[in-house]
């Protein structure tokens, strides 16, 4: 793998976790969202990752070399189908006759945990390129000598 293929593939990851960064700080923000456009409460969204690959990289990986497009994509995001939390709360206008509410199906501290490990990946991947410049720079180096 090139010095340019890692910084391609950590440039794929931080996009990828950057995403999903977001995805989570939108779920947070949700938490508390009873009523959407298609009815109902808020759903947990989740992003849904895949290996890089396009149609050069699979012929270069069949003659046994290194593929050229390796790395990460987000291939969508789904919504969690996990059941609704309800909560008993009659004086809710989103109550049921019941007197429950249907409230997103959202854990704050899970989502902070997943915030948490997409961060550490892309500090990871800033890392994995910072030490890809530095390699490149000192190969530099010594070609000068």
């Amino acid at each position: 793998m090139g010095l340019y293929s890692s910084i391609e593939v950590s440039a794929s990851g931080l996009s990828a976790e950057r995403l999903a960064m977001d995805v989570i700080a939108n779920n947070l923000a949700n938490v508390n969202t009873t009523r959407t456009p298609e009815g109902g409460p808020f759903k947990r969204q989740l992003v849904v990752f895949a290996q890089k690959q396009d149609a050069a990289a699979q012929t270069d990986s069949l003659n046994g070399s290194t593929p050229s497009n390796a790395g990460v994509q987000a291939v969508g995001i789904v919504n969690d189908t996990s059941p609704d939390k309800l909560v008993y709360d009659p004086s809710h206008p989103d109550a049921d006759p019941q007197g429950y509410v249907h409230m997103p199906n959202i854990e704050v501290v899970k989502e902070m945990v997943d915030m948490m490990a997409a961060s550490r990946a892309y500090e990871a991947n800033v890392t994995a390129i910072s030490e890809s410049r530095t390699i490149g720079t000192a190969t530099l180096g010594i070609l000068r000598a």
